[in-house]
């Protein structure tokens, strides 16, 4: 059945079939992708549960305000200090502010610094469907206000609405990074194959994986309360284009090989994808259901991010499997032009950088994966010096927007936490010591008169520090503290300020139980793929050491090299599961391969050859999937950034050194053991004698 599967996209019929049905399906799916951006939440709360306090405090405080506002801090500054005809044109702009769409209630101001060197006026914005596209459009509007006839006079906007307009400016980079690993995928491709057509069935299959995985995504979020934002976007992009096209390097690789054995170019593709199929499924699963995985977080935009990748790594195995076999039988051996494989010229394995290092690494296995982990366990000690503790609004970039210039400009003449105040509500008949509790509060530099109705009561408490800085969410948890204890208030906390703290102890509540999990599943998988215990425990121990060897370094550049201040708290388990499901995979192909020659040759044999007939794809592989990680540094982005450094870095580390090193000593010196309890662990090694590939057809035919 395995055989008559793999040769339907070769067949000479169906794989025109195929390729007909991919190219009606392509039709809607381009329709409906472009929508993915009319359904993305990307306001902090909606990423959320319910059962968070400052969601709680949302739904509160609808009756006195409107849930879907956040309020823009306008700032002007004059250094040599503001003139009534500055103050005189704040006021006309605070009345043309109301002017513009999705400007609500009257603006709180213009007031002038003490220092009389600036004027501050809060707008409230109200948030449309449009999200935070609508946003940045209204702080547009204000600007092209703000800054007309200003005679010298500075204008900026900031707090939560300039904040997510220069947020929504700098994912619109989203395009650049397509075009950017797109660029990436194809020029390893052309050092891989030395072929200027052959990259560009792989970039056409994977093109359309994503824009059927983005409309699949889309109808999930429309249909079923997928959340998905700006970020779920740019990471999809980054896995469908490395992980696809690592697929489509083994696949390559293998009917390279074939046609070498195979006159008949579809025979040739129907035994290829009958051979590393069951690899390149097992390691799609495995990150697929790794994905999956994050849907047990509390976070919504993490419980979103899992599914959504899902789909982009299973439509990307879908399309690698039928679609990328029709496209290359279709074309035929001139694709791999100049360098086209000609029947009967199978040349020998034992040759090459990766027999080579093989043949190093046999000489004392022990010393040099022992040597290994000790150097990988010395790279991670520097996870401990990493701040996964969230980043503040301004730190968040790694250029300085000027949402950023404002803060700073707002921090030097009013107080930090002015314009963006926590609310605290409660029962009516509670809130005068309610008021009492959060005024005597450390941080808090000013706490408004209750506003009464319907029996519920709301303040507004302006903070002493930024908003979105760490000492502010401090001075929140001492409130919760303080108005927690009022017995019959039931107070509750919540504002932007809230909200991130209640974003980041979700993150950090997630990264404990779903780690873990994680880890199991994939044991699990690599048992059942692998039948035996001890290969699964060495493989995940390996995976595990990489992954903390490329956090603790990837901490040393972030503190030292950088000069970021710090990660967001879902940065730990986001580079977790994309480093350990990646990470398995390149060892589910040399485990594989090393399994098929041990099968007839004995483990060492298997060793030594999965090693030298993988090596160069997997690396490949490696460097496809680093370099479209490596391509999110492109985004002004801390988070796309770090993110994309880690895992680029863990990928490499993995294929270079833990992978072609050290599991190939660990397998050496365990030898059959590593098949244990299975049939395999009771084969012995054969004499050591030049294997011809081809010797392995019996035993394979049996898989």
């Amino acid at each position: 059945m395995m055989r008559r599967m793999a040769a339907l996209p070769s067949g000479r019929v169906t794989k025109w079939v195929i390729l007909a049905l991919w190219v009606a399906l392509l039709v809607p799916a381009l329709m409906l992708a472009g929508k993915l951006g009319d359904v993305e939440k990307n306001d902090n709360s909606a990423w959320l549960p319910s059962n968070a306090e400052s969601t709680k405090v949302v739904d509160r405080a609808e009756k006195f305000q409107p849930a879907d506002t956040m309020p823009a801090i306008v700032v002007y500054d004059r250094p040599e200090g503001v003139t009534d005809a500055d103050m005189t044109k704040a006021r006309a702009d605070a009345q043309a502010f109301k002017g513009i769409e999705n400007v609500v209630g009257q603006p709180q101001g213009p007031l002038k610094a003490q220092d009389g060197k600036a004027i501050q006026t809060v707008v409230q914005v109200h948030k449309d469907k449009s999200g935070w596209e609508g946003i940045g459009k209204v702080v547009d509007a204000m600007a092209k206000v703000g800054e007309e006839n200003a005679g010298g006079l500075g204008f900026h906007v900031t707090g939560p609405a300039g904040y997510a307009s220069d947020s929504i400016k700098a994912f619109s980079g989203g395009g650049g990074l397509t075009t950017i690993t797109a660029l990436v995928v194809v020029v390893i491709l052309l050092l891989t194959y030395r072929s200027p057509s052959l990259p560009l069935l792989p970039l056409l299959t994977v093109g359309v994986a994503l824009v059927t995985s983005e409309a699949v995504i889309y109808l999930l979020a429309k249909n079923a309360g997928l959340t998905v934002n700006k970020q779920t976007s740019f990471i999809l992009t980054v896995l469908v284009f490395g992980a696809a096209t690592d697929y489509a390097l083994l696949l390559i690789s293998r009917y390279r090989e074939e046609l070498e054995r195979h006159e008949d170019r579809h025979e040739a593709m129907a035994e290829a994808l009958h051979r590393s199929s069951p690899a390149i499924i097992a390691s799609a699963a495995t990150v697929a259901v790794s994905l999956m995985l994050l849907m047990l977080a509390t976070l919504n935009s993490t419980k979103g991010l899992g599914p959504a990748c899902a789909v982009g790594i299973l439509v990307g195995l879908l399309a690698m499997v039928t679609l990328m076999p029709a496209l290359l039988v279709i074309c035929g051996r001139w694709i791999f032009w100049p360098v086209k494989p000609s029947y009967g010229s199978a040349g020998a394995t034992d040759e090459g950088l990766w027999a080579r290092v093989g043949t190093a690494v046999s000489g004392r296995p022990r010393v040099v994966w022992i040597g290994t982990a000790l150097v990988l366990g010395v790279m991670a000690i520097g996870v401990f010096g990493l701040k996964a503790d969230g980043l503040s609004a301004q730190d968040q970039f790694t250029n300085k927007p000027q949402m950023a210039v404002g803060e700073e400009i707002q921090s030097r003449h009013f107080p930090a936490g002015s314009g963006d105040p926590i609310y605290v509500v409660a029962k009516a008949a509670s809130a005068e010591q309610v008021k009492t509790a959060l005024s005597s509060v450390p941080g808090v530099a000013d706490a408004s008169a209750p506003m009464v109705k319907d029996g519920e009561a709301i303040m507004l408490g302006e903070l002493e520090n930024d908003p979105s800085s760490t000492a502010a969410m401090r001075t929140v948890e001492r409130v919760r503290t303080a108005v927690h204890g009022i017995e019959g208030a039931d107070a509750r906390v919540g504002g932007n300020t809230a909200i991130a703290l209640d974003a980041q102890e979700a993150a950090a509540r997630d990264s404990k139980v779903i780690i873990p999990i994680v880890l199991v599943v994939v044991f699990l998988i690599l048992t059942l793929l692998l039948r035996a215990i001890v290969a699964p425990l060495l493989l995940m121990a390996t995976v595990v050491l990489s992954f903390g060897a490329a956090l603790g370094v990837s901490s040393l550049m972030f503190n030292h090299v950088f000069h970021f201040a710090g990660a967001e708290a879902s940065f730990p388990l986001l580079t977790f599961v994309f480093l350990v499901a990646l990470g398995i995979d390149y060892n589910i192909f040399l485990v594989t391969r090393v399994r098929e020659v041990t099968l007839l040759h004995g483990t060492r044999r298997g060793a030594l050859m999965g090693l030298s007939t993988t090596g160069g794809v997997i690396t490949s592989a490696g460097l496809v999937l680093a370099g479209t990680f490596a391509a999110m540094a492109s985004l002004p982005l801390v988070f796309a950034a770090e993110l994309g450094f880690a895992v680029a870095f863990g990928v490499l580390l993995d294929t270079m050194i833990v992978r072609s090193v050290l599991v190939t000593a660990l397998t050496l010196d365990v030898g059959r053991w590593m098949w244990w309890p299975s049939k395999l662990f009771r084969h012995h090694d054969a004499p050591q004698s030049p294997v011809d590939e081809s010797s392995l057809e019996p035993a394979l035919s049996g898989m």
